[in-house]
């Protein structure tokens, strides 16, 4: 198993970080200012102990069209928030933010309107994963839901593959199940994760090839969120049918235990 700063950076690099794409392309505000835009961009951490002495997920945007390479770093980006080590990159995402923990800007004034846009997308990222209540407006409450499932599965699968062993001891045994996260009404919000001795998968979306083993469904956005943001009770929830549970109950409990396995990893 990796040590749990390794385990922590690998829940930013390859679950959290990626929903950048997701907020630039979700965002009208924050999509304008990737239009036209030709660019390569990071967020790394240097370390001694990867090859090359640094981790990284850097983006490709073209003309608004991205592509997310997790946990790979790029030697061409245009724009590059270095870290000097991997807890200072934790530290920072979960919002310790001070002189020990900024990154280098590297590029910024070479390329100010890469490094504004990227900056900015980072904050709105950082303003919806470290929220205490559920914003007011309809399509804020679809984009943190999103952002959430989304950060769930990935998350979840992230630390199977990382070696966490209570994570990968549940999916070692396994048959071929997929794992759901929904809302009413809001199917594109949706997320799975797929698992078979041992693998795990995660995806965005309605699982399609088949009906999933357990679904954890909400009623709607604010019942989803009065879940994800710890304001309700998961009890409670269920018995006022805010929360249904589609499959054994047992499941929910142990799906509801990993959810906030990686929440304390992404937020602290």
């Amino acid at each position: 198993m990796a040590n749990e700063t390794v385990l922590t950076n690998k829940i930013f690099l390859n679950a959290v970080l990626p929903l950048v794409k997701v907020i630039a392309t979700d965002v009208p505000s924050l999509a304008k200012k990737f239009e036209n835009m030709h660019a390569v961009f990071q967020v790394s951490a240097l370390d001694p102990d990867s090859p090359g002495g640094k981790v990284a997920t850097h983006f490709t945007v073209n003309n608004g069209e991205w592509v997310v390479c997790a946990d790979k770093v790029a030697t061409n980006a245009f724009v590059d928030l270095e870290f000097k080590n991997l807890e200072a990159m934790n530290s920072f995402f979960k919002g310790k933010i001070g002189p020990a923990t900024l990154p280098k800007m590297k590029g910024a004034l070479k390329y100010p309107k890469v490094f504004a846009a990227l900056l900015m997308t980072l904050l709105k990222m950082s303003s919806l994963l470290t929220a205490k209540a559920a914003p007011e407006a309809e399509e804020d409450k679809l984009l943190m839901v999103k952002c959430f499932f989304y950060l769930l599965s990935s998350g979840i699968s992230q630390l199977n593959k990382q070696g966490h062993e209570a994570v990968h001891n549940w999916t070692k045994t396994s048959p071929d199940r997929v794992y759901a996260w929904a809302v009413d009404g809001h199917p594109e919000v949706s997320a799975y994760l797929r698992i078979k001795a041992g693998k795990s998968r995660s995806g965005r979306g309605v699982y399609k090839r088949a009906m999933p083993f357990f679904t954890m469904r909400f009623d709607s956005l604010d019942s989803a969120l009065g879940i994800l943001l710890s304001t309700d009770d998961m009890l409670d929830s269920t018995k006022k049918g805010k929360l249904i549970m589609d499959g054994a109950p047992e499941f929910g409990a142990q799906i509801g235990e990993y959810m906030l396995t990686v929440a304390a990893y992404a937020q602290g």
